[in-house]
């Protein structure tokens, strides 16, 4: 998986824009302005390539334990955001994926209902 896959990926969600909020390495991406991955892009050009991802606190757990590539977020709350090392090469990109998939829909599913209306979910 490379980051422009992974960027067209994200971008493929409703409502999503990425964005550099922090630093010119760091591409975020937001649904509604909320933030549901980061991509330190100077990493991936070093070929360290990791992504962070909000997961629910318990699958988070899970993930950690299952996966030595998953670990707690850097520079994130511990509780809610896991750091995928992808170039470790033990995550699957169908995995990586749906991780994405449970970060944006976390997300999603805090907003208020007129907010998901918005983005026809």
């Amino acid at each position: 998986m490379d980051i422009e896959y992974l960027r067209d990926y994200c971008l493929s969600k409703s409502g999503t824009t990425e964005d550099f909020p922090f630093d010119k390495n760091t591409l975020v991406f937001k649904v509604v302005g909320k933030m549901f991955a980061l991509a330190p892009l100077d990493q991936w050009e070093k070929g360290l390539a990791s992504i962070n991802l909000k997961a629910n606190p318990e699958y988070a757990l899970e993930l950690r334990a299952a996966y030595e590539s998953i670990q707690p977020g850097f520079h994130m709350n511990k509780k809610h955001w896991n750091t995928l090392d992808i170039y470790k090469g033990e995550l699957s990109p169908k995995l990586i994926m749906a991780l994405i998939d449970h970060s944006y829909d976390m997300v999603v599913k805090g907003m208020t209902k007129k907010k998901r209306q918005e983005l026809n979910l």
